[in-house]
């Protein structure tokens, strides 16, 4: 699923925040923001913007910047406003008045439309974080076009899938707080690749570090089987190492069947990982039906704590089905990020 930087959405829902008397909290998709108080009205279109994105400087996002800051594009965080936890950024529509050159290409007519992507209007882009060198190694390729990246929607951006997977068997694992690792064996060939390259084999690449510690090639060229492992590397030298960590490890949440273009199950990704001797991401609860509210979801795991340091905040929950389960023609899957972990490290 492509995400969207900034979209067209509505505003559902506007309500007070207590000891506020200039701004209060709307609700677009599954999102809460902080707006100025009167601004928007239930029902109004808007533009939404993600956090994690970066917004460039002009004239409809000056307010974004203090006096003297020289930066060229703000990063949008998530941040806490007399108590109210506000997740991106709510505009008005008529922001889209500054995109008359991108609108006046279009083939058709201009509607404001719910879901419209304007990401590429606003010229807004996605926030990445500086890579150290040990992760950035020699690049091979793309990424292999025959596997899936690892990307999971968050459920703030898709609320319904709370209602189109009511009663689904799910299983609940911890979002660990690293970098994603992919690797494969296919027509004979194993190659190791970050979250968006393929990466050659040299000395002090931590993806190809870990691929060697765990002996995955060997391991793979023994099963036989077209497989893509995907995981999380994570502990020292990665993401400030947050679980105080002595070394660097792998977590796996999907092995991918290359040939039947499928993930495999739960029972089935188990099973092979313990031939493999791989470990799988801790599983925070497995079989119970899918149920509850987005803020239900949000509430819960704001007070979960990581199993890799039972003192820091978890990063947050990957939700999956237990069988191989698709919603409109993608994979049955979504991601809750604890606020909590989010405001602790200025993310």
């Amino acid at each position: 699923m492509e995400r969207k930087l900034a979209s067209i959405q509505r505003i559902s829902e506007i309500s007070p925040i207590e000891g506020a008397d200039r701004i209060e909290r709307a609700q677009v998709l599954g999102w809460y923001c902080v707006v100025k108080k009167g601004e928007f009205q239930v029902g109004d279109f808007c533009i939404y913007v993600e956090i994690d994105s970066l917004v460039p400087k002009a004239i409809w996002s000056e307010f974004l910047w203090k006096e003297g800051d020289t930066k060229e594009k703000y990063r949008l965080k998530t941040v806490k406003m007399k108590g109210q936890v506000s997740q991106g950024l709510i505009l008005p529509t008529s922001v889209l008045e500054y995109c008359k050159p991108e609108i006046a290409q279009l083939p058709t007519p201009f509607e404001v439309q719910e879901g419209l992507d304007v990401t590429e209007w606003l010229h807004i882009e996605k926030y990445v974080p500086n890579i150290p060198a040990q992760l950035m190694g020699l690049i091979k390729g793309e990424f292999p076009n025959f596997i899936p990246k690892t990307d999971e929607p968050r459920l703030q951006t898709i609320p319904e899938i709370l209602d189109e997977g009511e009663g689904y068997e799910i299983y609940v694992t911890e979002k660990l707080d690293g970098t994603s690792f992919t690797c494969y064996y296919h027509l004979g060939v194993f190659g190791v690749c970050s979250r968006n390259m393929e990466l050659c084999e040299s000395e002090g690449n931590t993806y190809w570090t870990i691929a060697k510690k765990y002996d995955i090639e060997k391991k793979l060229r023994e099963v036989g089987r077209s497989l893509a492992i995907q995981g999380e590397i994570y502990g020292q030298g990665i993401q400030g190492n947050k679980y105080a960590l002595e070394d660097t490890q792998l977590a796996v949440f999907n092995v991918y069947d290359i040939i039947e273009r499928t993930y495999l199950s739960l029972y089935e990704m188990e099973e092979l990982l313990t031939q493999l001797e791989l470990s799988l991401v801790p599983i925070v609860s497995r079989g119970i039906s899918l149920s509850g509210t987005v803020n239900e979801w949000v509430d819960i795991v704001s007070r979960f704590m990581s199993t890799k340091n039972k003192n820091i905040p978890a990063e947050g929950y990957v939700v999956r089905g237990m069988e191989k389960k698709y919603v409109n023609g993608d994979r049955f899957s979504f991601k809750v990020i604890n606020p909590n972990f989010l405001l602790k490290y200025g993310e």
